[in-house]
């Protein structure tokens, strides 16, 4: 099949994670444009998975015909929930937690032995990530320093207990499923990565790159976007 036919035939939404906003995705969307794909970015209020889920299936319920689902870090716990939409035929994770049913982010953390640590909630219950250096450390070593200011700049502070919502049922026990791995993640470790890919058997690829693959290798990924696209 065709770049041009695949993207005729598949749209595709893209849901960013913890300490992101939906232009993160600039760079990864801008290389499926220009191959002609229809593209759609989530703006997560990231107050809950409720909240997201439900930000998320305003976007996919907009689409037409079938769509490929694809969430970075925090986002693949709001895509492995959405992705029950019929509409939905495949998930893409990118660095990304994915919990089973019942399960959520902290809960899948404990139990592959990488609980949350360092990001401490401010008086309201939110995370932040605002400052450059330390955002470069965690999520962006890769990325360059001007860009990394933008991103810290534009972040939007997850709720903390957004982490302990609860996935009803996972959609990767019933969709194909694809991980981008990234190796030199400060994030979320790499092994943690190769056993959530292991865990939801899917077809996966490995980037020497860090948590935001979509800034610094953003051609990559769209490739791999559309790898996981024509399979559908």
């Amino acid at each position: 099949m065709t770049v041009a036919a695949v993207c005729a035939a598949v749209s595709i939404v893209l849901v960013h994670g913890a300490f992101a906003d939906g232009a993160s995705w600039s760079p990864v969307i801008a290389a499926l444009q220009d191959r002609g794909c229809h593209v759609a970015a989530v703006q997560n209020p990231l107050t809950s998975l409720a909240d997201d889920v439900a930000a998320t299936r305003a976007v996919v319920e907009r689409q037409p015909g079938k769509v490929l689902l694809v969430g970075h870090s925090w986002g693949g716990a709001v895509v492995t929930e959405a992705g029950n939409l019929p509409q939905v035929r495949g998930l893409v994770y990118l660095s990304a937690l994915v919990p089973d049913s019942g399960e959520s982010v902290a809960g899948l953390l404990d139990r592959l032995g990488a609980p949350m640590t360092g990001l401490a909630p401010d008086a309201d219950g939110r995370i932040w990530l605002d400052d450059p250096a330390a955002y470069q450390k965690v999520m962006a070593a890769d990325v360059p320093a001007a860009t990394v200011a933008l991103l810290a700049a534009t972040q939007q502070p997850i709720a903390a207990s957004a982490f302990r919502d609860t996935i009803s049922r996972a959609a990767w026990h019933d969709k194909p499923s694809w991980y981008l791995m990234t190796e030199n993640d400060q994030a979320l470790p790499f092994a943690v990565q190769r056993k959530l890919a292991v865990q939801i058997k899917a077809g996966t690829v490995v980037l020497k790159s860090s948590h935001m693959s979509l800034q610094s290798q953003p051609r990559r990924v769209a490739d791999f976007i559309l790898h996981a696209a024509e399979s559908l």
